[in-house]
């Protein structure tokens, strides 16, 4: 259930590559989300798939089980709908969701956490592209990786890749780094901190995807991956 400035990044950009074949991170966001209430005024709290990892610290994301998937299931959609259930707008996106209830059924936090992204992206009206880096052919530097795998003429970098991302196999290839930046007030306000689904559950699915689509005009993201 990414952030919402996540969730933005990716619905600018024409082709989304999952990183999946890098270590998992148990304190990280790839298996957690902060849920805000639905005013925004309460304490936020974890939503957490737990895991075991087979490999142990080693273990890939895509080798990442989730440790009790039938109970973490009715605990997720639970909470969500404790959150949400009284927003008028939370029917769309329970429905949007069914999905990655399903992904459940895999055992796979890796399936799981896709499959949230793509649902919350597609409610939006996103119809760009989805790639996994396992698929796909790079080097293994840091930045290497990601400038082999983009495969576009832009990539679409966060803030927080903008502080290690080494430009040089990017410029090497002709691939422009772009940065995304995102408001910080209103909407915005807490978009790099809670899932996105506060956002769509109070203003709306139409409301958050006209913000979107400004958002990525404005970044001129055609043609980018991220």
């Amino acid at each position: 259930m990414p952030r919402l400035t996540t969730l933005a990044k990716l619905f600018a950009a024409d082709h989304w590559i999952v990183l999946d074949d890098v270590q998992f991170v148990r304190r990280d966001y790839q298996h957690r989300a902060r849920i805000a209430t639905l005013d925004g005024l309460g304490p936020n709290r974890w939503l957490t798939i737990p895991t075991h990892r087979p490999s142990g610290r080693a273990t890939l994301i895509r080798d990442t089980l989730i440790a009790d998937p039938a109970a973490a299931r009715r605990r997720a959609s639970s909470i969500l709908r404790q959150q949400y259930g009284t927003s008028p707008h939370w029917p769309a996106v329970e429905r949007a969701l069914q999905p990655v209830w399903n992904a459940f059924d895999t055992g796979r936090v890796a399936t799981v956490a896709t499959a949230s992204t793509r649902a919350l992206l597609e409610l939006l009206g996103w119809r760009g592209q989805i790639f996994t880096s396992s698929t796909l052919p790079t080097r293994t530097g840091r930045s290497e990786r990601l400038a082999d795998a983009t495969g576009a003429r832009a990539y679409l970098c966060g803030t927080g890749g903008m502080t290690y991302l080494d430009h040089a196999p990017f410029t090497e290839l002709g691939v422009a780094v772009v940065p995304f930046l995102s408001p910080a007030t209103g909407l915005w306000a807490s978009g790099r901190q809670v899932s996105a689904l506060r956002a769509l559950a109070s203003r709306g699915p139409d409301a958050v995807g006209a913000r979107f689509r400004a958002l990525a005009f404005a970044h001129d993201a055609l043609g980018c991956a991220a």
